[in-house]
């Protein structure tokens, strides 16, 4: 490997376990193309604990315990085509976009996230979000050393820590949550397959997200029903309904194998349209 040679990697730290062994992990764009990315996956700042142990028994604690020690766990993505020295490498520190890069970095790693839960069979492994992480660091280095965790230049990305004002209003979380907990408003079976057929669609999990949203677009026209009278979620729901016949279609599309690029079309906006109504239901109050 020559000296001379810089390579560019994006790096995450999350405040929990991630799932798969710490380790390099190797990464091909498609079957038969050399490898394009490695992965590297490393535990800090916590002792291993091993929950959940098959056989488990009890001991007295006393009052106030100390908090648990908690794991962070650290992502680097490093990009396997090389950069011929430091002066390109700094070039294209300055000019990058470094918001895209950590997008792109983070939806390659939920792919690997996806791929551990699905190995693995456990539905308790989840995929992260650009917010959630506690620190991206965009930078490059040489092969060994970034490798190692370690990098020449790197620059930090500053993460804003609030949703914009109109999310807010209109969505009230905690106002929601409270309605939730109080039993004063029910979680819809439409909500989760919505959330599970975004999670799909912004991972590109195309024929995934055809096959969530068709069940999530029947049970949301028979759950919102009792509500058509309020804030117009009549006329979205019509607008839904008339849908219905592209999002099948695109469903049955997935279910044998592909699906086209105008379905995947209709996924996304009929998905947006969904997402709409749910929330146009609580922006009255609950």
């Amino acid at each position: 490997m020559s000296p001379s040679r810089r390579f560019r990697f994006v790096q995450f730290e999350f405040a929990w376990p991630l799932g798969p062994d710490p380790g390099r992990y190797s990464i091909r764009e498609h079957l038969g193309e050399g490898i394009r990315w490695i992965i590297v996956l490393n535990v800090l700042g916590a002792p291993e604990r091993r929950l959940l142990r098959r056989r488990r028994g009890a001991r007295d604690v006393p009052p106030g315990p100390s908090p648990s020690p908690v794991v962070t766990s650290r992502a680097t993505l490093i990009d396997t085509v090389a950069m011929d020295g430091e002066r390109a490498a700094e070039a294209w520190l300055r000019s990058a976009d470094l918001e895209a890069l950590a997008s792109d970095a983070v939806a390659r790693l939920n792919r690997v996230l996806h791929a551990q839960r699905v190995a693995t069979a456990d539905p308790a492994t989840r995929e992260v979000a650009l917010s959630r992480a506690l620190v991206v660091r965009i930078g490059y280095g040489d092969g060994e050393r970034v490798a190692d965790g370690r990098w020449e230049r790197a620059s930090e990305l500053v993460r804003g820590a609030e949703p914009g004002p109109l999310r807010r209003v209109s969505l009230r979380p905690q106002e929601r949550l409270a309605a939730v907990l109080a039993g004063r408003d029910p979680v819809l079976a439409c909500e989760e397959l919505a959330l599970r057929a975004r999670s799909d669609l912004d991972a590109e999990r195309w024929r995934e997200a055809a096959l969530q949203l068709g069940v999530a677009l029947d049970a949301a026209l028979a759950e919102l029903e009792p509500w058509r009278d309020q804030g117009g979620l009549g006329a979205r729901l019509d607008e839904l309904a008339a849908r219905r016949a592209e999002v099948q279609a695109a469903a049955t599309t997935a279910l044998q194998g592909g699906i086209e690029e105008g379905q995947i079309a209709v996924v996304a906006f009929v998905l947006g349209r969904l997402e709409a109504a749910l929330r146009a239901r609580t922006a009255g109050g609950v």
